[in-house]
């Protein structure tokens, strides 16, 4: 199938850089106040197992699920001691359910071994814990601990490719091609607002082109 391009890309500069740089200014006024989908209540390891129950599911059916399971299971020190069947019930929802409490579980264990049940500011730690990729470190570093990253979901990879800002598909490479393009004092709103676009007009299946504030 034939990648979709932007028709309101004429509006900015041709170079990535410049181009980046523009269509950031024009999503902080489009969505001044984007923020994380997923209802964290500011609570950084709910953010982690919310970004994990996330793959392959909607935001909305994360947060939707995530009130009965934290109902449960309040902490990683809960989650630790889970009973397997009960939290594979409680995700189940999410889809992936046996994988995802699994880590869950594994990581909810290591927190409390090593870090009295906190999770750690720094991102390497963060990668070596059980269902943590570059995509969730990235939100944990720029949510969380303040330190703003790439988050390349399946919305940012289609809207950086659409906009012109990578040709790969792949979210290592995309991750790369917009760190070196999007400043990184912005890069964590820069996420959050593209992926607000995609949600509302530039959608995968059926974009709204002929609404989208960029086409104006």
């Amino acid at each position: 199938m034939k990648e979709i391009k932007c028709p309101g890309m004429h509006r900015f500069p041709r170079g990535k850089k410049a181009r980046a740089e523009a269509i950031e200014a024009a999503l902080a006024v489009q969505y001044p106040d984007a923020r994380c989908a997923l209802d964290f209540e500011g609570d950084p390891f709910r953010l982690l197992v919310m970004a994990r129950l996330s793959a392959q599911c909607t935001d909305k059916r994360v947060n939707e699920v995530s009130i009965h399971l934290f109902r449960r299971f309040p902490d990683a020190a809960a989650f630790a001691t889970a009973e397997r069947e009960e939290l594979e019930n409680l995700v189940r929802p999410c889809g992936l359910y046996r994988s995802k409490a699994k880590q869950i579980r594994e990581m909810s264990q290591i927190l409390v071994e090593r870090f009295n049940g906190k999770v750690p500011a720094d991102k390497a730690t963060l990668l070596s814990l059980p269902g943590v990729g570059e995509k969730i470190a990235n939100l944990m570093m720029g949510d969380v601990f303040g330190d703003p990253h790439i988050v390349a979901d399946t919305h940012c990879i289609r809207l950086a490719g659409r906009m012109g800002l990578t040709k790969s598909r792949n979210p290592a490479v995309v991750t790369k091609d917009l760190e070196a393009v999007v400043p990184k004092e912005k890069q964590s709103d820069f996420c959050h607002r593209i992926i607000t676009l995609g949600r509302e007009y530039c959608r995968a299946q059926n974009p709204k082109c002929e609404e989208c504030p960029f086409k104006k």
